[in-house]
């Protein structure tokens, strides 16, 4: 049953890309986001992104909270859709639509030739940034969580690897071992630490505590190397603005668990500066 139910989602989402491509970026972005936001709410609990908003803003009002689920929905919808534009992106067609603040520090790990470990979560439109990076010269190996209905996998990892980042890590134990393999031949690593993991650590995130991923402070630990945040928002339409933060540096007695507890609270500081902008529908705390 699950099996005819994604591939029909697989027919769908299909057709909805020739008709997106045939809209062009701008509006087959805005189109695509009244679509979602009619339909995304029908698939995903209600309950438990409003939990998740004031878990993590507990002071919001509803109209508020509404504002951000609302516009939250408007962000899905557009990322579909540009998910076909995304060769376009690549090649610089709409390079126009993307600004960029701290392209000197990508130069400099570049020039440098030291692996970094880049860290992010999952803002709009998260898939530029790793595209970015290696579009700078950098050599890159990003993770991915593969998506559940394979029939749209297929489609999503030739996207990923022929257009956003060629090196894709697979999530989970067989994925570790890789990124080991290219972090040691100066290949750096760009990782989403938003999401819950199965194997982590508790750590607070928003005064709650959260399943963490542990990779970027054990590579620190392991390596010495540099940690270097990466944020995306959108400013008005299919236009972004991309910003590299100066590498965060850790001292010899800084352990696992502070570590990922200081980057989380990065993390807090992005998603506050945006909050509509992040993917509230994950179940974080679990």
């Amino acid at each position: 049953m699950k099996t005819i139910k994604y591939f029909i989602q697989f027919l769908i989402i299909s057709a909805l890309f020739l008709i997106f491509k045939i809209l062009g970026l701008q509006l087959a972005s805005f189109v695509s986001s009244k679509i979602i936001s009619f339909v995304g709410p029908l698939f995903r609990s209600k309950d438990l992104i409003i939990s998740n908003i004031l878990r993590a803003l507990p002071d919001l009002d509803k109209k508020e909270t509404k504002k951000i689920i609302k516009n939250m929905w408007v962000n899905y919808g557009r990322m579909l859709a540009e998910y076909i534009f995304i060769k376009e992106f690549r090649e610089l067609k709409f390079q126009d639509n993307i600004e960029i603040y701290g392209q000197n520090i990508l130069e400099r790990i570049r020039k440098d030739n030291v692996p970094v470990i880049f860290v992010s979560g999952h803002f709009n439109n998260f898939e530029l940034m790793a595209m970015h990076i290696e579009k700078s010269g950098i050599n890159l190996a990003a993770i991915y969580r593969p998506l559940n209905n394979r029939f749209l996998n297929i489609i999503m990892e030739r996207i990923r690897k022929k257009y956003i980042c060629k090196n894709q890590i697979k999530k989970g134990i067989s994925g570790t071992k890789q990124l080991l393999y290219f972090f040691k031949k100066k290949t750096s690593i760009a990782l989403m630490i938003d999401q819950r993991v199965s194997q982590g650590i508790k750590s607070n995130f928003f005064k709650h505590e959260a399943l963490t991923t542990t990779i970027p402070a054990q590579f620190v630990k392991k390596f010495k190397c540099k940690v270097v945040p990466i944020y995306i928002e959108r400013t008005q339409g299919v236009n972004f603005k991309l910003t590299i933060h100066e590498p965060l540096e850790y001292a010899d007695n800084e352990t696992i668990e502070s570590i990922t507890l200081d980057l989380n609270c990065f993390l807090e500081k992005l998603i506050l500066k945006n909050p509509e902008q992040w993917i509230w529908s994950h179940n974080r705390w679990k």
